[in-house]
């Protein structure tokens, strides 16, 4: 095993850091913080952060393949051209829910954008339950709903053969596999395949490595968790200097770098003086595997 390294490289004390994408084209990490209410990037080249500020809760953030990107705001899809600092709605989702907001979404190998509700938190963890759903935006941009009951939507990501969709109900305290359908976008036959253990606290955001192993960021455990999807077992754990670890992705030239984002909201003073860098954006180097570029949504 190479050693590994663990750098904070964006102290920014994000509420709620998550959604972490890498955009090759500019060397950069694209990732949100859902209740700063900001789009964010860092630029590997000059480690600056540059933020959009949006008007509602914005919980994920996705490439475009016709440029520039889409998003989750509020319960809404919606397109965000980083230039003009402009944000268009593409489609509405949850009408009937004024208490909820998307959560994490990712785009699956084909170019849907999936991405999934839940109530609003009363405080971190603490919701009214069973009121969230999957939804895909498609590239004609209808949505299709997949399924709901769900407590807060959260890691999503596809095996490398595309034959098997991985997704965490936060509160489910599992990661769960469904087959999946590459061109009909279809899931079915869910399973789980990895129950956290109590130390692990709960899963949140996810992604997949070159050998088809699933990295799992889990909030409140302060860590990320490899997990072999095949014989349902935790391989390594890579522990952080905060509790709140959210989401993870590969990124940097080779994809061998891992970028994990956290939180600070929840935190009182106290523990915050004890974990400063906490809603920072961490690098993590040497873990001696890599990721995989992310999907663009199609439309």
């Amino acid at each position: 095993m190479s050693s590994i390294k663990i750098e904070c490289v964006a102290n920014e004390n994000h509420k709620i850091g998550e959604s972490p994408v890498w955009n090759e084209k500019e060397n950069s990490l694209l990732y949100v913080d859902i209740t700063g209410k900001k789009v964010c990037k860092w630029n590997s080249l000059t480690k600056q952060v540059q933020a959009i500020s949006v008007d509602a809760p914005v919980s994920s953030v996705a490439l475009r393949k016709s440029g520039d990107y889409v998003i989750t705001l509020g319960t809404r899809f919606a397109a965000l051209k980083w230039k003009d600092q402009l944000v268009t709605t593409i489609t509405q989702v949850d009408k009937d829910k004024p208490n909820n907001r998307f959560n994490d979404g990712k785009v699956d190998p084909a170019g849907r954008y999936f991405a999934g509700t839940m109530a609003e938190e009363i405080r971190p963890a603490v919701l009214e339950r069973h009121q969230g759903s999957l939804y895909a935006l498609l590239a004609d941009l209808s949505v299709v709903k997949h399924f709901d009951h769900v407590d807060i939507s959260n890691g999503l990501d596809w095996s490398l053969d595309h034959k098997t969709f991985f997704y965490i109900d936060s509160l489910s305290y599992s990661v769960d596999a469904f087959d999946y359908d590459l061109q009909t976008g279809k899931i079915g036959n869910r399973r789980s395949i990895y129950k956290l253990e109590k130390d692990e606290s709960i899963p949140d955001g996810m992604c997949i490595d070159t050998e088809g192993k699933l990295w799992v960021a889990c909030y409140d455990g302060g860590r990320v968790i490899r997990l072999d999807p095949e014989a349902g077992k935790r391989i390594q754990t890579v522990k952080l200097p905060v509790d709140k670890t959210t989401s993870c992705c590969f990124g940097g030239k080779d994809y061998s770098e891992m970028y994990v984002t956290s939180a600070s909201e929840g935190m009182d003073k106290d523990w915050l003086s004890r974990q400063p860098q906490a809603g920072g954006i961490f690098k993590i180097t040497g873990l001696g595997v890599k990721g995989i570029p992310p999907y663009p949504f199609a439309g």
